[in-house]
């Protein structure tokens, strides 16, 4: 956990997981499902703290805190019975020591990884939250993550250490093995990563983005009179009025109220745009028939001229899953709950003037396709808009802010991160950080941001290396275990 901001000192993700790696060898499924759980729980129940804040002052707040943490837990400790099975079907087909080092090392990371892709996948969408190469932005090997992704790095980082892990039981043997580069493999593997160069994208030109930080009262539990964000919003843009901005960027939730729907709201900012300029990225809640969507909107002095609706909302933030099953188990809970968003099918993209904005709406960050899916339509720079006022005083904006820099470097694009209450950043294509808004501030960036062409394999190979860390490491693990189980047989014989 310490691995993640804050305090975000990325070298401890290679002690805690081979921590984790050591407790599971030699573990039967019942021990191991015990160990990974604990181990989930270790990791999950001080990194989600912030989900306790959701729900106020409220004295069940600490249950979605306690039930998001178990649930992942109970993941880590399933897929912890498959490591372990790992450690003991390839130790007994592989007898060669120096092959069995390596075998083993790329079978546990090709697990570890397959867990974190189910996991961010399901239930209910996944929580891609944690994940290890999501924590190794600022560390020597995130420029891989522009050639493997966010699912290959994590790989990388764990054969490291699984292979340091075999690399340790072969010298402890004391067997002719104990070489000096026995431990020089896994010190070589993460030297040679260090060293791959960031995948080069290329500077078409740029635009002027404002990004404006309201600081208003947008936490979903905040008093508040209708026009009070707006206000917040209009109050911080008063810096941005000549500066020559070609877009002016707005965080999620900035507005307070569907625009369309309210006249004065739209006269303000049809005003806004014709002071500046420049088109306005605005979002709000908004009713399309009979389903409310997480919209984000380009406004002009004419209106909304684009739109993209979020596409992944928050399960038990921004809808309720099968609700009336947990009405029955949780139902104050549950009725606090009253909005009901419908996942957006739209392009993630928008278009300004000449260049191609690629957007992510809060947590859709955390997901590979829809960043993915917003520069193969063509996005030159990415804006990111979020509204972390829920979390006040809590990890989570930053752990966020590191999930937005690990975007920049994958896909090789600048950044606009804004958010309502920081913390708010213009991100370099490397992931360095160009200039910053603290939390619980209100104010603007306006900063000059190259817009960029040119795909990363990471992008461009997304789905055939996500497939081969999901089926490749499950296919592996029962080979091995159809093997090991004749050779027991043979034994037997």
């Amino acid at each position: 956990m310490v691995s993640f901001p804050a305090p975000g000192i990325w070298p401890f993700a290679f002690v805690a997981i081979a921590l984790s790696l050591v407790s599971l060898i030699g573990r039967r499924p019942g021990g191991a499902l015990l160990v990974g759980s604990g181990f989930g729980l270790a990791f999950y129940v001080p990194h989600v703290s912030w989900a306790e804040s959701f729900l106020g002052d409220n004295e069940l707040a600490w249950v979605p805190w306690i039930a998001l943490a178990g649930v992942e837990a109970l993941f880590m400790g399933l897929g912890a019975i498959l490591i372990s099975l790992a450690y003991r079907w390839v130790r007994r087909i592989v007898r060669a020591p120096l092959w069995r080092m390596g075998v083993t090392a790329a079978v546990i990371a090709g697990l570890w990884t397959m867990r974190e892709i189910v996991m961010g996948s399901w239930p209910f969408g996944g929580f891609p939250w944690g994940r290890v190469g999501m924590g190794q932005a600022e560390s020597p090997l995130a420029q891989l993550a522009s050639w493997i992704g966010v699912d290959g790095l994590t790989f990388v980082v764990v054969f490291a250490v699984a292979l340091a892990v075999e690399a340790a039981r072969l010298i402890a043997t004391g067997r002719r093995q104990r070489r000096w580069w026995t431990l020089a493999a896994p010190a070589l593997v993460l030297v040679v990563a260090a060293l791959v160069p960031q995948f080069p994208t290329h500077v078409v030109g740029s635009m002027r983005i404002a990004a404006v930080q309201g600081n208003g009262p947008t936490a979903y539990l905040d008093e508040r009179g209708r026009y009070d964000v707006l206000n917040a919003q209009l109050q911080a843009s008063e810096a941005v009025l000549d500066s020559g901005a070609d877009l002016i960027a707005w965080p999620e939730g900035g507005v307070g109220l569907d625009p369309r729907g309210d006249d004065k709201a739209a006269l303000v900012l049809s005003a806004l745009s014709r002071a500046t300029g420049a088109p306005t990225l605005l979002n709000a809640a908004a009713d399309v028939g009979d389903d409310t969507y997480n919209m984000s909107m380009l406004w002009t002095e004419e209106g909304a001229t684009q739109t993209h609706s979020k596409r992944h909302p928050v399960p038990f933030g921004e809808y309720v899953p099968a609700r009336s099953v947990f009405e029955k188990i949780v139902p104050s809970l549950i009725g606090m709950i009253g909005r009901e968003y419908t996942p957006g099918t739209d392009s993630p993209t928008m278009t300004a003037g000449d260049a191609t904005i690629g957007l992510a709406i809060c947590f859709d960050v955390l997901y590979d396709s829809l960043v993915h899916e917003s520069i193969n339509d063509g996005a030159g720079v990415l804006v990111f808009q979020t509204n972390n006022a829920d979390f006040r005083g809590s990890a989570e904006n930053l752990q966020q802010l590191e999930f937005a820099r690990m975007r920049a470097i994958e896909t090789g694009r600048a950044v606009v991160n804004v958010s309502t209450v920081g913390t708010s950043e213009v991100i370099a294509a490397d992931g360095s950080t160009v200039e910053q808004i603290a939390a619980d501030t209100s104010g603007a960036i306006v900063r000059d941001v190259e817009v960029r062409e040119g795909t990363t394999p990471a992008v461009w190979g997304a789905a055939w290396i996500r497939g081969i860390l999901l089926l490749g490491p499950f296919a592996a693990l029962v080979v091995f275990g159809v093997l090991a189980v004749r050779f027991r047989r043979s034994l037997e014989a």
